[in-house]
Order: structure tokens, then sequence, then C-alpha cells
């Protein structure tokens, strides 16, 4: 699950990082409003943090920004605003939630975890390829009806691949749905991640195309 961290209080800001890292999340920070709608435009965040006090922008009007691209991105308030009055304004701007500063982290995590329940869901809870099915709530990956246990780097890759079922996903594509901005990546690191997930799929179940990037075919 890639988060897009939008904070301008840098202690608190990495240290949410180390945190939501520790607990499996990719994580990508920003400081500025600005910079939030840009990258939300890129459509590779599959939720959001967002805090309301920002250097270049109301949090508030960010929001809205946010709601005009996409309606259906998760979006998890932080506040450090105490009148129910900003509350209300950022829940009928479309926030999914709200999480007054300072807060516990345990209570930030199982908000995540229900937008994460929500997220599996909308998308039908599970995804099903031939005789590979992927449990998205439960993170269990059967091929013909056994289980198999899979790595949450794993997991992520191929829920990405099959999400994307008959369509051609790049590498470039498939490392954003893995690892953060700036974090360093060995140039073969999806090829091995891939080599691990063919060993427990059937055979010829991801395809190559050299130069492009993998698909999982239609049956």
């Amino acid at each position: 699950m890639n988060i897009l961290l939008v904070e301008d209080d840098i202690a608190l800001a990495e240290a949410l990082k180390q945190t939501l890292k520790h607990e499996g999340f990719v994580v990508n920070h920003l400081t500025h409003g600005q910079h939030a709608i840009l990258a939300v435009r890129t459509g590779a965040s599959d939720m959001v943090i967002l805090d309301l006090g920002l250097p270049d922008m109301d949090g508030l009007e960010a929001l809205k920004a946010i709601r005009k691209i996409t309606s259906d991105l998760p979006v998890l308030l932080l506040t450090a605003r105490a009148s129910i009055e900003d509350k209300v304004s950022g829940l009928d701007l479309g926030a999914d939630d709200y999480l007054a500063k300072p807060f516990e982290v345990s209570e930030l995590l199982a908000r995540l975890r229900v937008f994460e329940r929500r997220l599996s869901t909308l998308k039908h809870a599970d995804l099903k390829v031939g005789n590979v099915v992927l449990e998205l709530e439960s993170f269990r990956l059967s091929v013909d009806g056994h289980t198999v246990e899979l790595s949450r780097r794993e997991f992520m890759l191929l829920k990405a691949l099959m999400e994307n079922a008959g369509r051609v996903i790049t590498r470039d594509s498939l490392e954003s749905k893995l690892y953060s901005w700036g974090e360093e990546v060995a140039s073969n690191t999806i090829e091995v991640y891939v080599h691990h997930l063919r060993k427990k799929l059937p055979k010829g179940f991801i395809s190559t195309l050299r130069g492009v990037g993998y698909i999982v075919k239609l049956p």
C-alpha cells in the first residue's frame, strides 16, 4: 500500500515514515500542498495522510483540489485545530477521516487498516486469474486451492500485476508500488521478485516483454 504523507513537521514526518515502513507500507513524503496535488495526479498513491497546517496553502484547499482530481482516493486529515468546525469542514470537503494531534501511532495504524479493508472491499476482496486467487483482505495467495506463502513485497507486486491482467506493467511502475521516492533500489530487484513469484505460480503465469515490462495474461 502506497501512502502519500503530506506533513511539514519534519521530525513528525520522519517518525511516521519509519513506523509506517516497519508496518510494510510504502511512504512518500512531501511538505507542500501544491506538490501533493501534483503527486496525486500521477495516480501512484493508494491513500493520503494530509496535514491541515501546510506552509504554502491551507490543507483544506489542498483537499478540495485533490477531490477535483479523484473522489476515490482515501484521505486522512491530521489536524492540531481544536474547533469542530474545521473537522466538519474537512469531512464535508471529502476527507474520509481525521486524527487530532497529538495522537497515538497505534490509532493511526488502526485507521489505515480500515482504509486497507475498505479498498479491498471496493476491489471485490480478491483477484482471480485462472486457478490463481489473491485474497486482498487476508493477504493470501492460493493456487489450485492450495495456500502459497508470499512476502509483503511479493504480494504487492503480484497484486499490481493481477489488477492489470491483460496489460503490460512497466518496471518503473512496479518499483513505485514497492518503494518510496529516493529509496535505493538495485537494478535487478523487480526481476528477483518476479523470479521468486514464478516459482510459486503456474508456468507462464507472468510473462516478460523484454525492454518493456511484465504481464499476467488473461485465460
